[in-house]
């Protein structure tokens, strides 16, 4: 295991309540926590995922030694990683973001005609009277 907060907890029981929790997040996909707990536990929770993802027999047997209930590891290796599969970053449990919407496509620009605003409007010309009509 790696190091992980001691949440006031000794070690057996730290251990042993985020084995809890995370299997209980795996099974009915929400808890109700405290922050530094839910920090622990998407950490855990995350190397899970990502043990479904690989989905080898190697990868089953950790998650066994660590989750608790068939129903869950089965959950976490069909359901669970079927759906962030195809997620790029690893050790991330959160599903991915649609896309942005492309910009609209614009209509190219005629290189040889001038812009509106690059056009310069000369004020009207008044007409001068001379002196010498009259």
């Amino acid at each position: 295991m790696t190091k992980f907060r001691k949440l006031g907890r000794p070690a057996a029981h730290r251990v042993s309540m985020l084995r809890t929790m995370v299997s209980q997040l795996v099974k009915h996909e929400r808890i109700e926590t405290t922050v530094a707990k839910a920090k622990e536990v998407r950490r855990v929770a995350d190397n899970m995922v990502q043990l479904g993802k690989e989905g080898t027999l190697a990868a089953a047997r950790r998650a066994a030694a660590f989750v608790r209930g068939d129903d869950v590891l089965h959950k976490l290796f069909t359901e669970l990683a079927y759906r962030y599969k195809f997620v790029d970053r690893e050790n991330e449990l959160r599903e991915a973001k649609p896309p942005n919407p492309q910009p609209p496509q614009r209509v190219p620009l005629d290189p040889w005609t001038k812009s509106r605003a690059s056009q310069q409007w000369a004020s009207p010309k008044e007409h001068q009277n001379s002196g010498s009509e009259s």
